[in-house]
């Protein structure tokens, strides 16, 4: 995999092994390929895509294909990038049913042919697009592109609010850029949902090799901006009510995940208080989601 990981549609065999607290086990035989653009050039070890889609994994099969979210690299710092973006799936996890969950794992990658040493590192498993359509009672659009004021209003408000909580710009509906889009199973008529994934850019991950597009006219990814449309000031605070109502249940997240490292936990809670006070001050409000919201 670490020779073959730039070849997009590379398939390699791999062994998927666990145990259960009752010890009963699992190990058979799946595919994986690797994942992302950047981090497939980037990363030592890439996220990967695991396919139990196949005969010979008979126990696992109905979990159909899995997203595996690896630390970039093998060391401390990439290990915190990592347990600070699972944070933030399980931050909007809390904000909105139409998220996708995530599972931590402590994973071993050993090499079958032991030309490689083994090492253990955190992970998370993302949940699949059918999973999280289906536990909303929606289904994955397939139906082409869609512009981002052609998605649920309330819920693209949701979303754009989220991104600029989080620091994060890399993102784009109508290209669907780190976006999934789901729309209800009893209606062909009704808007997609806009659903967000992959945080790794964020300003609450700050991670040094992160840098904002020059086109937005900010210089890092901490600088929040928004990429919202217009929204009048009732939309507006219907919304970031919501948030509000989290933020007891946000910070305990991060306060109570002990994976996560002192330093760490001061740098989100610092960040994120920045956003607080931001949608508790009318005026900033004015000025950050109505003024400066996006017309084109």
């Amino acid at each position: 995999m670490l020779n073959e990981k730039m070849k997009k549609d590379y398939f390699q065999k791999a062994t998927f092994s666990y145990k259960l607290p009752d010890s009963s086990g699992v190990n058979e035989e799946i595919t994986i390929n690797a994942r992302g653009q950047f981090r497939r050039s980037f990363c030592y070890m890439p996220p990967l895509r695991l396919n139990f889609h196949d005969s010979t994994s008979p126990t696992l099969y109905s979990l159909n294909s899995l997203k595996l979210v690896c630390a970039c690299r093998n060391s401390a710092e990439f290990e915190q990038y990592l347990l600070k973006e699972f944070l933030i799936y399980k931050i909007y996890n809390a904000i909105t049913d139409k998220s996708f969950r995530v599972r931590l794992l402590k994973l071993t990658l050993q090499d079958s042919r032991g030309k490689k040493k083994p090492f253990t590192q955190y992970a998370f498993l993302v949940e699949s697009v059918k999973a999280m359509a289906k536990r909303n009672k929606c289904k994955e659009w397939k139906g082409g592109k869609v512009a981002t004021e052609g998605t649920d209003r309330d819920q693209m408000t949701i979303v754009a609010v989220f991104e600029y909580m989080i620091g994060n710009t890399d993102w784009a509906v109508p290209n669907a850029h780190n976006i999934k889009l789901i729309y209800p199973r009893d209606s062909s008529t009704t808007k997609p949902y806009a659903v967000p994934y992959d945080f790794d850019y964020a300003g609450l991950v700050n991670a040094y090799y992160a840098v904002p597009t020059p086109e937005l006219g900010i210089e890092s990814v901490t600088e929040r901006l928004y990429r919202g449309y217009l929204r009048n000031m009732s939309e507006l605070q219907n919304v970031l009510q919501i948030f509000n109502q989290q933020k007891e249940n946000i910070y305990s997240l991060i306060t109570n995940f002990e994976p996560l490292s002192s330093k760490s936990k001061k740098e989100m809670i610092y960040y994120l208080d920045d956003f607080y006070k931001t949608i508790n001050d009318p005026r900033m409000v004015k000025s950050e989601f109505i003024e400066k919201a996006r017309s084109n």
